[in-house]
């Protein structure tokens, strides 16, 4: 389902859900990032989605992480937390989504990388090489957070 991410935009339309959510830095022994390309607005970004019912925000990581690249992992820290009411998410279907999603730091155990229905491309990448690929801002504050080593960020 498309979406289109507003942030700080006074023409953006007004919140009507709050879905806790995690997304993942996912860092091997390299000192790599995963990453995936998403299908819903052709952009970069981390791993990660909502959180089900009866799941635990790691867990939601793990599954969440596992499903769109194929990556087994294990979360081993915080990155920060990102509930910017200024930042919302529109989906075609109506809903528009304020954003509240935890970041959390993994580390790869297995698994091979495989492209989902969320994502049509997923690759490691050097901190460097993130700077020049496509992603909206909220990403790539949640990547130079996680670059500038302060743990964790509230924002």
């Amino acid at each position: 389902m498309p979406r289109r991410d507003y942030e700080d935009d006074p023409d953006a339309p007004k919140a009507n859900s709050l879905v806790p959510a995690a997304s993942v830095v996912v860092v091997d022994d390299a000192g790599r990032v995963l990453l995936q390309r998403r299908t819903d607005n052709g952009m970069w970004a981390l791993p990660g989605g909502k959180m089900d019912i009866g799941e635990s925000l790691a867990g939601c990581g793990v599954r969440e992480t596992r499903e769109e690249t194929g990556i087994d992992i294990e979360i081993t820290g915080i990155v920060g937390t990102y509930t910017d009411p200024r930042h919302v998410f529109a989906y075609d279907d109506g809903e528009v989504r304020q954003e509240f999603s935890i970041c959390l730091l993994g580390r790869p155990l297995g698994g091979e990388l495989r492209v989902s229905d969320e994502s049509y491309e997923v690759a490691w990448f050097t901190p460097i090489e993130t700077d020049g690929l496509p992603m909206v801002s909220n990403i790539r504050k949640r990547l130079a957070d996680w670059r500038s080593g302060k743990i964790p960020v509230v924002r």
